[in-house]
């Protein structure tokens, strides 16, 4: 079972794609891609025990940074470019973004939004959030930058990408997760974008 941000990323991939999933965990997405649409996947993982649960699962992996790594992809061509829920670990944000939307015909990413209302509630109490969607404590986190979906569409809008589609999730604690139309800022705990190249 994907989860759900995944597989709102799933089902926005044609049949047959070609894929590369930058930060792809346990390779999850890849082995449901490979498996349901028949897409030729890669992917680009830097913790070395994500990178070995992949190689289990058979997924064509490579261990790398991807702030680092990626000028290996440079003449090769792909469909689509995922970056689930990595993009606010990374150093340079804008230079991973404008890198990423040049390997591929159509980038989809998605990012936690740290401007929904139950953060704003903690801040407020004078706590950083700690929850189900961040779950580390604010002196272990990976996360070095903390945008809200307003935030970061204005950074797409700064680095001028076309056709910018949004698909805002609100994830549950019971695991069933709704798409949110109205006031997706406070109301939606992951946004999903999808993309083209500039």
């Amino acid at each position: 079972m994907l989860r759900e941000d995944l597989q709102v990323i799933a089902n926005k991939i044609p049949n047959k794609s070609r894929v590369l999933d930058l930060g792809c965990g346990d390779g999850s997405l890849i082995f449901w891609l490979k498996k349901n649409k028949e897409c030729t996947c890669y992917g680009v993982e830097i913790s070395s025990d994500k990178v070995l649960q992949c190689l289990d699962k058979k997924i064509n992996v490579i261990q790398a940074d991807i702030e680092e790594g990626l000028s290996i992809f440079d003449n090769i061509h792909f469909d689509v470019i995922v970056l689930s829920q990595a993009l606010q670990a990374t150093l340079k944000t804008e230079l991973v973004l404008k890198k990423i939307s040049c390997l591929g015909k159509e980038v989809i990413l998605s990012i936690p939004n740290f401007g929904h209302w139950s953060h704003i509630v903690d801040l407020v109490l004078g706590n950083m959030p700690v929850n189900q969607r961040l779950p580390d404590q604010w002196y272990e986190t990976p996360n070095l930058h903390f945008a809200t979906v307003n935030d970061f569409e204005a950074l797409l809008h700064k680095l001028k990408f076309k056709n910018v589609s949004p698909f805002y999730l609100k994830e549950k604690q019971n695991g069933k997760a709704k798409r949110v139309f109205f006031f997706p800022a406070l109301r939606c705990t992951t946004a999903i974008y999808q993309f083209r190249k500039i």
